[in-house]
């Protein structure tokens, strides 16, 4: 599933920070830290960065200047955070629908993963999930099997849930951004930009609904859909997704993006640390290397 191709990103690219602009930092704290189970590793002013020690997986900046996008403009679908395992996953599910029952979206078995959703309480869609074994993924022609089957939340959890998890959303195992979803105009248009220009490769397509793509193998780093977004231009500021991160294991991955959005005429702004650029709805990416 991995080639050396320089148009491909790198195995071990993995996804980074989310940015979402919010209109009350204090709740979305709150919703993320106590019902998630996110640590707080940094609070200064308007902003506030949560994650696992040296792993950042969300940063909330308070926006109160901005409001809200119509259902139907580009922007995030919804932010995954992956977890160690079952008995972690459970406890953070078991603490936000205990906290925001309300939240809570749908459940799921995707055959790669098992998924439960919400949204939080500015309307931003939450996927926390956990990873089966990737041996037992299913390939055919480098497109991964992937479903979606009813997962019975309330049996996840009789099955999964310890004591610690009760006690606790928060636990020792790790937990970071897995895939991001975005909600895009076409699929056409992000096929081109993030298979062909920045270099991920196909792992599932819905024909003009979806798209899935990854790094080095995985089931997906970032789902593009068009369910609510068909036809949206270029997104105007609003609440929501601030910055979408990606880390690339050396800058020679770093340097090799950069050419490659040279010589697709991307407008990209490299400092030798970061590259960032917008895709064609405006929405931000940031990407980082290693080492």
């Amino acid at each position: 599933m991995t080639t050396t191709a320089p148009d491909i990103l790198s195995a071990g690219t993995a996804m980074g920070a989310v940015t979402l602009k919010v209109a009350n930092l204090d709740r979305m704290i709150a919703y993320y830290q106590l019902g998630v189970g996110l640590d707080l590793l940094a609070q200064d002013g308007d902003s506030a960065v949560l994650g696992r020690p040296g792993r950042p997986s969300l940063v909330l900046q308070y926006a109160p200047e901005l409001k809200h996008a119509s259902e139907t403009a580009a922007g995030l679908f919804h932010t995954a955070f992956v977890f160690d395992n079952k008995s972690d996953l459970a406890a953070s599910v078991y603490s936000v629908a205990r906290r925001y029952p309300q939240t809570f979206t749908g459940s799921s078995d995707h055959f790669v993963s098992n998924a439960f959703y919400f949204d939080d309480p500015e309307g931003n869609g939450v996927e926390l999930y956990w990873d089966t074994d990737p041996s037992t993924w299913q390939w055919n022609n480098g497109s991964i099997h992937m479903g979606t089957v009813f997962l019975d939340p309330n049996r996840f959890l009789q099955e999964n849930l310890t004591e610690q998890g009760i006690a606790q959303a928060t636990s020792e195992g790790d937990a970071y951004v897995g895939h991001v979803h975005l909600k895009v105009g076409d699929i056409p248009t992000a096929k081109q930009f993030y298979v062909d220009t920045v270099g991920f490769e196909i792992t599932i397509e819905y024909g003009t609904q979806a798209l899935f793509v990854s790094a080095g193998g995985y089931h997906h780093h970032l789902g593009m859909n068009t369910w609510h977004s068909s036809g949206a231009g270029t997104r105007t500021p609003a609440l929501g997704l601030g910055e979408v991160s990606i880390s690339v294991p050396t800058k020679d991955d770093l340097g090799a993006l950069s050419d490659r959005l040279g010589a697709r005429g991307v407008q990209f702004k490299d400092d030798g640390n970061e590259v960032r650029f917008d895709d064609p709805w405006a929405n931000l990416v940031r990407v980082t290397a290693d080492a």
